[in-house]
């Protein structure tokens, strides 16, 4: 029988209140606490809790507090990410961020999901589906990523957007529900 974590890697249903679940999540809470207690202060610091909580953690990134994930070990950021305050990540699947990448304040990325049957619901259950962000992006602030999109390299997400569907490369794309209003030059 697989673990509930074995489950989230494979893309399975699972339940996220069990034991090893839940103690991931309540590491992944004392470390981001601590990252957002520090505020401007101690950069080693937060280098430190940068490169314990998340999967990988790119060189010159710059997460501005408040910042909350669930698990922080599927995440993934590349080199001179920039990602200003208020973001959240639920994490249970992989989320990808490129380099070169800005994210807006009061952002949200959903890789977590839950099925449309209620009776799957009422048992607990629960899906994560991976999300990536391509290379030199922008995500304008209170965009909100749902799960299993992949934004393109060198895309615009406007402000406020809503990103249900995966958004290509070189591209402007805006609005609930996202979509491209413009080509740019690559």
């Amino acid at each position: 029988m697989k673990s509930e974590k074995e489950k989230i890697l494979r893309g399975n249903l699972y339940n996220a209140f069990g034991l090893e679940l839940s103690q991931e999540r309540e590491r992944a809470y004392q470390l981001f606490s601590e990252l957002n207690a520090l505020g401007k202060s101690k950069p080693e610091r937060k280098t430190e809790i940068l490169n314990i909580l998340l999967e990988h953690c790119g060189s010159d990134v710059c997460i501005e507090p408040p910042f909350y994930c669930d698990y922080g070990s599927h995440i993934h950021i590349e080199n001179n990410v920039f990602i200003n305050f208020n973001c959240t990540i639920l994490d249970a699947a992989q989320v990808r961020i490129g380099a070169h990448t800005l994210i807006g304040p009061n952002v949200q990325i959903y890789s977590a999901t839950h099925p449309t049957n209620w009776k799957l619901r009422a048992q607990d259950l629960e899906n994560a589906k991976p999300i990536t962000i391509g290379e030199n992006c922008w995500i304008g602030g209170a965009s909100v990523i749902c799960p299993g999109v992949t934004i393109g390299n060198r895309s615009v997400i406007g402000a406020g957007s809503v990103v249900t569907k995966s958004i290509p490369n070189d591209v402007v794309a805006v609005g609930n529900p996202c979509r491209v209003i413009k080509t740019l030059n690559p």
